[in-house]
């Protein structure tokens, strides 16, 4: 797990807090499906109804494939967040596109991935997000299974949870990010998104998530 370059994170942060794609809110924390208390909830969806930072994503993107997979022959998205992202680089890059359901469709077909799957083709990840990871190397197993060869993964932002480097070393997958957790909060700080204060629960949280309490 690796950020594209550190100028990049920045930038990508910055855009993403300015349209609230990441949100912030450690006195009144969100909470996850796993039951975790989180002061961070990021739903880099918005970015796509912001054409300019649409664009700046995509060719971020599109950078991250051409420096570290170049041998790519086609682009896949992770569903759901992942599908609009990929098809972007996608057409950016003038290569097909297929995409990975979280589960199998339930009519017709029953599909798994959808467009046109050619064995042996050298496939990149696409997603929005990572946070443990399971969800997208799933999507990479489910690709493998279908005879693709995955070169890895690229994403837009981690949380960049320890447990998350584990599971993508464990299988072999590289994963490039745009931004990370870490490369935010400072961007957050210098542009009045939190205080000092609010940056220490922060931090607490990134290095405990399961036992984080904002109350302390």
């Amino acid at each position: 797990m690796e950020l594209l370059n550190q100028k990049t994170a920045s930038e990508i942060a910055t855009k993403l807090l300015e349209i609230e794609a990441i949100r912030l809110q450690p006195s009144k924390p969100f909470t996850w499906a796993s039951g975790w208390k989180s002061p961070i909830y990021c739903d880099n969806r918005l970015s796509l109804s912001y054409p300019a930072i649409r664009k700046f994503i995509k060719l971020c993107l599109s950078q991250a494939v051409k420096e570290h997979f170049s041998e790519v022959e086609s682009i896949a998205g992770v569903a759901t967040a992942g599908i609009p992202q990929g098809a972007l680089l996608a057409d950016e890059l003038d290569l097909p596109f297929i995409y990975v359901r979280s589960k199998p469709k339930g009519h017709g077909m029953e599909n798994m991935i959808e467009g046109k799957v050619i064995p042996g083709q050298k496939v990149v990840v696409v997603e929005d997000l990572v946070s443990t990871g399971g969800s997208s190397l799933k999507a990479v197993a489910d690709l493998k299974a279908a005879g693709l060869e995955v070169l890895g993964m690229v994403a837009i932002f981690t949380y960049g949870f320890e447990v998350a480097k584990q599971n993508f070393e464990e299988a072999g997958v590289k994963l490039i990010c745009l931004s990370d957790y870490s490369a935010m909060l400072p961007q957050a700080l210098a542009n009045d998104y939190i205080d000092d204060n609010t940056l220490a629960s922060l931090v607490e949280w990134r290095k405990d998530p399961a036992s984080w309490n904002p109350y302390n």
